[in-house]
């Protein structure tokens, strides 16, 4: 997500590395580079070159602290004024109403369908019970798709094959809702292009006759541009609340995130990331920010980690590293607890640091599916007791899992280490914070 911008910005920044203090030459050059790093990623000009000379204009003539650099400095100011640009503060859904209706909408392809099956996830969490309806009666097994993912979720889908006017359906999916009790009616409308009068006329009428609390425009940020461009025209049609970014898990330059929230004046409340029913994020202005600075996002990370594991659970495997009983069993239920936050490379973006390091190499979602392979290639003896794991055991299981002696192995090997290092941190004076610190110390960092 944000590869190259942040990579860009990274290089603008050097250019003041060093430097003892901020003047209007040093200035002017870097924000020169940022200027171009936002063009790049396919932000308007006008926007960028607006938020550059905001910067321009707060950094020159700032005082720089002893403890603070020049570069420091302006990477602050950058990221004030780059989550100022997004939007500054997160926007909340309206879910409110008996029920809250939510219309989806959005050009063909942009993922609305996949979308509302994600939200009802979401809301199914806050303990919403939620309706999906299915107006969407021209793209050929459009139904069929929001009823799977209906399944996948375990939410009521309602749809009438029979019915070719999309305005009926939403209506009737509204009583039905009023009737039976749902609290939110998720309603997936057909794709259009905004230049279809005939397509905008409908959801014109869909929006009035259903009077949602909220209406939102899903847009593929792939798109860059182009998806500020249709926001306007759709904006300028319905008047919609709020904007849902997709695909940006995908090969993104970012500029719908930076430049969609000027030109609409109206905020970003979700972005979506991957196919899975749970991959679906509240935007976060602040923390964007600094992420595409590098910065890296540690409480959604740690708010993922909290919807994730289980805390009783957290508390067993802490017990068992501390009393050097953790086994293969214990490493699996967490490998599978790491799978369930989601997108691998985006969870490892959010840890500071970790973007830079990680730049230019691919991590595949699929890097565990070996390992598990092989931990449930063990019968339930071994998984508890990886010491009884002979030659002929380790040649069973390679077998039984399609992989080779050495990853086997190998996997041994690095679980053995990991045992050992626990102990050698339990074992030290002061007990594992202890003891990490000194073998850092030790390690001259």
């Amino acid at each position: 997500m944000f590869d190259n911008l942040s990579s860009k910005l990274d290089s603008a920044f050097k250019t003041l590395k060093g430097q003892g203090r901020i003047t209007e030459i040093n200035v002017v050059q870097t924000v020169k580079e940022i200027r171009r790093a936002l063009v790049d990623a396919d932000v308007n000009y006008k926007i960028a070159k607006t938020l550059t000379d905001t910067i321009k204009d707060e950094a020159i003539g700032q005082k720089i602290l002893t403890s603070v650099s020049p570069g420091q400095l302006l990477v602050k100011i950058t990221n004030d004024r780059l989550a100022e640009l997004m939007g500054g503060t997160k926007a909340e859904i309206n879910t409110q109403g008996s029920p809250a209706v939510i219309l989806i909408s959005g050009l063909q392809g942009s993922g609305k369908t996949t979308f509302s099956g994600k939200l009802a996830t979401l809301l199914k969490k806050k303990g919403l019970q939620v309706l999906l309806t299915a107006c969407d009666v021209y793209r050929p097994a459009a139904i069929d798709q929001l009823k799977v993912l209906g399944e996948q979720t375990a939410t009521e889908v309602y749809s009438e094959p029979e019915q070719k006017n999309p305005v009926k359906i939403a209506s009737n999916a509204v009583k039905y809702a009023k009737k039976n009790g749902f609290k939110v009616v998720i309603v997936d409308t057909a794709g259009r292009l905004a230049v279809d009068e005939a397509m905008m006329k409908e959801i014109a009428e869909i929006k009035k006759e259903v009077k949602p609390s909220e209406t939102l425009f899903v847009v593929d940020s792939m798109t860059g541009q182009d998806a500020v461009n249709t926001a306007k025209a759709f904006n300028d049609r319905l008047d919609f609340d709020g904007v849902v970014l997709t695909k940006l898990d995908g090969d993104t330059r970012g500029g719908a995130a930076l430049s969609i929230r000027s030109v609409v004046q109206k905020p970003i409340k979700f972005i979506s990331t991957g196919e899975k029913m749970d991959a679906l994020d509240v935007f976060h202005p602040d923390r964007m920010a600094q992420r595409i600075l590098g910065m890296g996002d540690i409480v959604s990370l740690v708010e993922k980690a909290q919807e994730t594991f289980d805390e009783e659970e957290a508390r067993k495997v802490n017990k068992k590293l501390r009393q050097n009983k953790f086994d293969f069993e214990d490493f699996l239920g967490q490998l599978q607890q790491i799978k369930k936050m989601g997108n691998l490379k985006d969870i490892m973006g959010m840890i500071p640091g970790m973007g830079k390091m990680m730049k230019g190499i691919e991590v595949d979602d699929d890097a565990f599916k070996p390992i598990e392979a092989i931990i449930q290639s063990m019968t339930p003896k071994e998984r508890k007791n990886p010491e009884i794991i002979s030659g002929s055991r380790k040649k069973r299981i390679a077998k039984g899992s399609g992989r080779t002696i050495q990853e086997v192995n190998g996997l041994m090997k690095q679980f053995d280490d990991m045992r050992k290092m626990t102990k050698k941190l339990n074992k030290m004076k002061g007990g594992p914070k202890k003891g990490l610190s000194d073998m850092f110390g030790g390690l001259g960092m």
